[in-house]
């Protein structure tokens, strides 16, 4: 949704058949022995000499030469305890097999190399090597935790693929898959052990050496370290410390579920534990569960009350928990945050209003009303699940290229897919929501093997291909590039490059005749209603906007989410003769062009606009005249600059009626005393808020009582477009020299 697809656009397309041939290929080799064809030192020379090569090499501008991340064919991950699967060695390997039942003990024999996936050379105990490579593992395999050489590591149940240079490589797609070995683990052969577990190691040396990790930001060497502490008998106080310190580590390490099962033992045995109280205030609160951390603050502050740093934790998490409870936010403030924060991830709460989920009739479940709204009012209010931000410029998109739903797609939803896979493997408490999204995708039924979670990367690669969204920094910006372009199918079908996943946002399916408008703050999707709703009415928005100016392209196509829109919108475009749609695309060209000439000619574009109005036979009220309102607005534009006002406005209203709007009171001349009022909302875009600033300016002239009530709905519509009205005044102004009243220094 609003995501850059290109897997029509032949260039892109080209490296989708490109893969699917890969695969075809591939499985005329599927079971034949995975034997290298070149020797152990030709392996590590290539390796090497690439590596070497790649860290010379900048960031690719080009975009045909972009990254390419590629989605195979679906496979499940291992489910079976370690104890039930057997050893075995490289040789003995078969290609383009997963090998059930079986596991690799290997460990890297060079340094790392990234791509879109961490690469290294590994051999197996009798020296056999292959390369192996593993997806969705780069943020975690970074810095002081990096893959060094001489890590190492299981590979259960192993798949050797052919790879794009014919070479072979152990690829392994989820992360409970892998396992890192410590050095001390009875798994690592002697001879790769730099030193051997000496017997009188004690627990204090354990939790020594895990206090040496942790100071160097080795996290998972520290948590395998306080681990074995515990294994090692330590006295009580010593018992209370480590798992203290393995919280801490946890935390560190965005594994909060881990955290609060540490300190939950420790205050089992040690009520009164500052250390412990205030790291379970800090887990609660990243697993957004507010009210838990002010209620675990509100001990730790009457037993601890000079704590000071307590007490501006506990002050974050209640200003979480009103925004929680009350949906207010200081959105300008938010704002200020996202365009300060790279990535701009805020700290701010999910406020969930007067909305519910509920099965619908026909396409699964919705949101739906839970009381009568108004337009304009705030539904929710969601922080993302996962984010992934881009920044603007060539580096960091990448072409993501997915077998099994045949969908290319440019941005960042490759590094949202390992976001998303790292956070529900760290926090297995979080799986059962997150997963409530696959749609038809049978994926395995254990979430947990050896205490491990289990996460199915392809069932989150699915759950993100369906239901992520594109956004923007921030909606205004967004906005402000829409008013001030002329490119109406760019307006409105803009494509972001940056995504997130937003779990309450991926209940509302899809109408062309929407209900319900999104926009951004970082990434905080704010939605809101778009018109007035009455109890039980369910919401919509677009996935496809319907108002890309070019009529032979509705009914939008949703194939991708594998179903047709039904509005009556879509009813009637499938209704008519298809010589009606070959009219209106033509004259629809034909206006393009008369508005693109040196000099206006009003009467022939009026003229023209009368011919496409008779290609439609229901009122607008029913079905929105889509192709008719980009030219009454900018007729309206030309005839408020023109200084003929009456005509700006009867062409201004009819602009919003072509998008379901019915208004009473606006004509002109004006009958005293009678207000301006919307009726019926029609179909929010940005040039909805032009449209009543036209209006707006008109009016001061014509009938001065309606200027401020066109001003009132011009904020309404922004407040809707925007998310926010608190940067209106900074947008646009009555005495703007634009008659659409924005502002040419807003940014």
């Amino acid at each position: 949704m609003d995501t850059h697809d290109v897997s029509h656009v032949p260039e892109y397309l080209r490296y989708l058949q490109v893969q699917k041939q890969n695969l075809t290929n591939a499985k005329a080799v599927k079971g034949h022995p995975a034997i290298p064809k070149k020797s152990k030192d030709e392996i590590l020379m290539q390796f090497m000499s690439r590596r070497m090569q790649l860290m010379r090499m900048e960031t690719p501008a080009n975009p045909v030469n972009l990254q390419a991340s590629f989605l195979p064919h679906a496979y499940p991950p291992c489910v079976r305890p370690f104890s039930a699967l057997k050893k075995v060695m490289i040789d003995s390997l078969c290609l383009e097999t997963h090998h059930r039942g079986r596991y690799l003990l290997l460990r890297t024999v060079t340094p790392t190399d990234t791509l879109t996936s961490v690469m290294a050379i590994v051999e197996d105990e009798v020296g056999s090597v292959l390369m192996l490579l593993l997806y969705n593992q780069e943020q975690e395999l970074s810095g002081a935790q990096s893959l060094r050489e001489g890590t190492v590591l299981v590979v259960k149940e192993p798949y050797v693929k052919v790879m794009a240079d014919g070479d072979y490589g152990i690829r392994v797609d989820h992360l409970s898959d892998v396992w890192f070995i410590p050095e001390f683990d009875d798994l690592v052969p002697l001879s790769w052990r730099e030193r051997v577990t000496q017997a009188d190691e004690n627990a204090s040396t354990w939790k020594a050496k895990g206090n040496e990790h942790f100071d160097r930001g080795d996290h998972r060497s520290a948590i395998q370290c306080y681990s074995k502490t515990l294994e090692a008998h330590p006295s009580p106080e010593l018992l209370v410390i480590a798992q203290l310190n393995r919280a801490l580590s946890c935390l560190k390490s965005d594994r909060f579920d881990a955290a609060l099962r540490d300190v939950e033992s420790v205050l089992q045995v040690s009520e009164l534990s500052a250390k412990a109280l205030f790291r379970k205030a800090q887990a609660l609160y990243q697993l957004q569960r507010f009210k838990e951390s002010c209620e675990t603050h509100a001990i730790l502050a009457e037993k601890f009350p000079g704590n000071t740093m307590a007490a501006h934790e506990n002050a974050r998490a209640s200003a979480r928990l009103v925004e929680q409870d009350s949906g207010k936010y200081d959105f300008r403030k938010m704002i200020l945050e996202a365009n300060t924060l790279q990535p701009p991830r805020l700290d701010h709460a999910t406020y969930i209003g007067p909305v519910t989920v509920k099965q619908t009739r026909s396409h699964g479940r919705g949101l739906f009303t839970a009381e009568a709204v108004k337009a304009g009012d705030l539904l929710f209010c969601e922080k993302a699940f996962a984010h992934a931000f881009h920044k603007g410029n060539a580096s960091g998109l990448r072409l993501l290229l997915n077998v099994d739903m045949d969908k290319a797609t440019i941005g960042t939803q490759a590094e949202l897919i390992e976001l998303i896979v790292q956070k529900l493997y760290k926090n297995p408490s979080l799986l059962p929501g997150f997963v409530d999204h696959h749609g038809k995708y049978k994926s395995v039924d254990v979430l947990e093997v050896d205490s491990i979670a289990v996460v199915d990367t392809f069932l989150v690669g699915r759950i993100v291909l369906l239901n992520s969204f594109g956004c923007p920094l921030v909606s205004r910006e967004s906005h402000i590039r829409s008013m001030k372009g002329d490119d109406t199918a760019k307006k409105a079908n803009e494509q972001f490059h940056s995504c997130g996943f937003w779990s309450m946002a991926s209940y509302i399916n899809h109408s062309c005749l929407s209900n319900a408008r999104r926009s951004f703050i970082g990434d905080m999707m704010i939605v809101r209603a778009s018109r007035d709703l009455p109890p039980e009415t369910e919401i919509t928005f677009w996935y496809k906007s319907p108002m890309n100016g070019d009529p032979t392209e509705l009914p939008v196509d949703l194939q991708h989410w594998g179903f047709k829109c039904d509005c009556t919108l879509c009813q009637d475009i499938r209704s008519l003769k298809p010589s009606v749609l070959l009219d209106r695309s033509r004259i629809s060209a034909d206006l393009q062009r008369l508005f693109k000439r040196p000099k206006i000619n009003s009467r022939k574009i009026e003229d023209t606009i009368s011919s496409l109005a008779g290609t439609y036979c229901r009122p607008a009220s029913e079905v929105p005249r889509l192709a008719l309102y980009s030219s009454y607005l900018s007729l309206a534009a030309f005839y408020a600059s023109s200084g003929n006002l009456r005509e700006a406005v009867k062409f201004g209203l009819m602009s919003l009626e072509s998008l379901g709007f019915v208004i009473e009171g606006g004509n002109i001349p004006h009958v005293s005393d009678a207000p301006l009022v919307v009726q019926t909302w029609g179909l929010m875009n940005d040039g909805v808020v032009g449209c009543w600033m036209i209006l707006c300016f008109a009016y001061r002239e014509l009938a001065s009582p309606l200027a401020s009530q066109a001003g009132g709905y011009a904020k309404l519509s922004y407040r809707i477009c925007v998310g926010e009205d608190g940067t209106f005044d900074q947008t646009y102004d009555r005495l703007s020299n634009r008659v659409d009243g924005l502002l040419t220094t807003a940014k």
